[in-house]
């Protein structure tokens, strides 16, 4: 048995279909279709079920493939050791981060991480939280950026910096007749939230719950019979009158590029905000390299967020 044919085989369970499979293998539809055959034939058992218009999983086939992936991640481990043994700054990195943060803050930090870290490979995983941690403790991702408080133990916390949010409001709604030059300049108290209905993210977003500490703070409400999957949907229904909402600071900045039809007033002191910060395993192959590592993917342009205090 070859960790070549189980990858060609988890290929297949992946794509449920043969040519896709050989295409991400990088190999021929034939090649990889007689290897499995003969994985088929050396176990003495059908692991697929083929059909002409789909491949399915036998049973004894969605055992064999949930095995097969736990090798492939060790033997993967297992070259990583090797990597990181000869330079302990190589080696393949698996970093999760939450989809309200990972498109806004990596093009800010990937060039400089490549170019402190060049023989570094970063992988890069877009998750919500809980699934960030779920995938960070069963050893799947090496680290995670996330927003405090992180729930449960046993984690090692690097708090990298705070980012304020915006209130983000309609061009024509009230509040932005408040700044006559319609730019973000204008402060606005938290207690304006009082009288406003928030456009919301659906649940299972850290984001949502972040808001909703602030409209528990300030009296404001949800606005009833939407919730958005993603920031830009809340930016849509911004620009479409429907409501206002809370955006993050680095989700509304370049290079993000700025809307007509929403204005973005900051608040003034306490501003809500959330504080971002790296966790990782205390027993983490890369936990020496990894402080270095959340250090620098803080240093974020100047007056995007405050670094935090306790980077040390």
């Amino acid at each position: 048995m070859k960790l070549r044919d189980l990858d060609y085989l988890v290929a297949v369970a992946d794509h449920r279909h043969f040519g896709r499979a050989a295409e991400a293998c990088f190999v021929s539809q034939p090649t990889l279709s007689t290897q499995i055959r003969k994985l088929e034939s050396e176990l003495g058992v059908e692991l697929l079920e083929r059909n002409p218009r789909q491949v399915l999983l036998t049973p004894a086939g969605e055992q064999v493939v949930a095995r097969a992936r736990s090798m492939l991640s060790q033997a993967d481990e297992i070259r990583n050791i090797a990597r990181r043994a000869h330079n302990p700054e190589a080696g393949s990195l698996r970093l999760g981060l939450f989809p309200t943060l990972a498109p806004y803050l990596l093009p800010h930090v990937v060039g400089a991480v490549h170019q402190r870290f060049p023989d570094l490979e970063l992988l890069l995983v877009e998750e919500k939280t809980e699934v960030v941690l779920d995938r960070l403790r069963r050893g799947e991702l090496d680290a995670g950026v996330l927003a405090l408080p992180v729930p449960g133990d046993g984690l090692e916390i690097r708090p990298m910096f705070t980012e304020e949010f915006r209130l983000a409001v309609p061009a024509g709604h009230r509040l932005a007749g408040q700044a006559p030059e319609l730019d973000e300049q204008a402060a606005v108290s938290p207690e304006v939230l009082a009288t406003e209905d928030l456009l919301l993210l659906e649940e299972g977003h850290c984001l949502r719950d972040q808001a909703l500490e602030v409209c528990r703070l300030n009296g404001a409400r949800e606005r009833r019979g939407f919730r958005a999957t993603s920031l830009e949907t809340l930016r849509q229904m911004v620009a479409a009158g429907v409501g206002v909402t809370l955006l993050p600071t680095l989700a509304v900045s370049p290079p993000v590029p700025a809307s007509d039809d929403v204005v973005l007033l900051r608040f003034s002191s306490p501003a809500p905000a959330r504080t971002i910060a790296m966790v990782w395993r205390p027993t983490s192959p890369y936990r020496t390299l990894l402080p270095e590592l959340a250090d620098l993917m803080a240093q974020l342009p100047t007056g995007l967020v405050t670094p935090s205090p306790d980077r040390s």
